[in-house]
């Protein structure tokens, strides 16, 4: 079992910056594919972006491309997502997701574990 915690969200104005943090527990973090997603009211979960176990493979949505970023740091067990020039439409629930099974594949969108979410709001 592992235990995912994200953190990070908060209200910002558009045009502004957060960066999101996730957790995950176990000792083969670096084993780990990892991934963002995120839900606005009444919409379907989005796929956000992804990250191979090495950090050398990302992937992102069209619709963040160029804006945010994805990174990991294995000795904090951490995954991060920067996310700059934010517009009003990023507003939503970010989740982050983990794989302990699967190899990398850019855009998947089956995961092992879920964590609870960062609630992420933009004022326009």
């Amino acid at each position: 079992q592992v235990q995912v915690a994200e953190s990070g969200g908060g209200l910002v104005q558009a045009g502004g910056s957060l960066k999101l943090s996730c957790a995950a527990s176990g000792r083969t973090f670096s084993n780990y594919v990892m991934a963002w997603f995120r839900q606005a009211p009444g919409k379907e979960r989005e796929f956000v972006a992804d990250i191979s176990r090495s950090g050398l493979n990302t992937y992102y949505a069209d619709s963040v491309k160029g804006r945010f970023t994805i990174a990991r740091d294995s000795a904090k067990n951490t995954v991060y997502l920067q996310m700059n020039s934010l517009k009003p439409e990023d507003t939503a629930v970010y989740l982050c997701s983990v794989d302990t099974r699967r190899n990398y594949s850019p855009g998947r969108l089956e995961y092992d574990y879920w964590g609870q979410g960062t609630q992420v709001t933009v004022s326009s």
